[in-house]
């Protein structure tokens, strides 16, 4: 039989898993994107977006919290998730949800 996921945990994984995209965009292509090549309007867009994900995915994560009462090391840990590249694609992991 399957858990049943909490929507507070699904939102989460999906607002991480788009802010781990659009930062590797940002870090990937947007950045050498203006320092090799003069574009900085590469980094403003893509910066924009990766920050507007970054503030939902923290708003987020205070939702996870209080909705499934995901202990503080857990949001600890997905907070740092978000700094480190690819690091939020582990978050299902980080809060021990069950492995496809």
């Amino acid at each position: 039989m399957k858990q049943q996921v909490p929507v507070a945990l699904k939102r989460l994984l999906w607002i991480g898993h788009a802010e781990g995209i659009s930062y590797l965009l940002l870090l990937g292509i947007a950045m050498p994107l203006k320092y090799m090549w003069g574009l900085p309007e590469a980094v403003k867009i893509t910066g924009t977006l990766h920050g507007i994900l970054f503030v939902l995915f923290v708003f987020a994560l205070i939702n996870a919290k209080m909705d499934v009462k995901l202990s503080t090391g857990k949001i600890v840990l997905g907070f740092l998730a978000s700094i480190v590249p690819f690091g939020t694609f582990f978050l299902g992991r980080i809060m021990g949800l069950p492995q496809k």
